[in-house]
């Protein structure tokens, strides 16, 4: 649980630095919910 906290932190601190257009916000968007979505999954196994 940990590990997903701190990693939705870095994705959100990488989203706000990193969005300058509005298709950047959505891949933004989109990496750090498949970052969440891979520590869930490895969490699980």
């Amino acid at each position: 649980m940990r590990k997903i906290v701190i990693l939705a932190v870095a994705a959100a601190a990488l989203m706000t630095s990193a969005c300058n257009t509005v298709a950047g916000v959505g891949q933004d968007i989109s990496a750090a919910g498949k970052v969440v979505s891979h520590t869930a999954d490895k969490a699980k196994h």
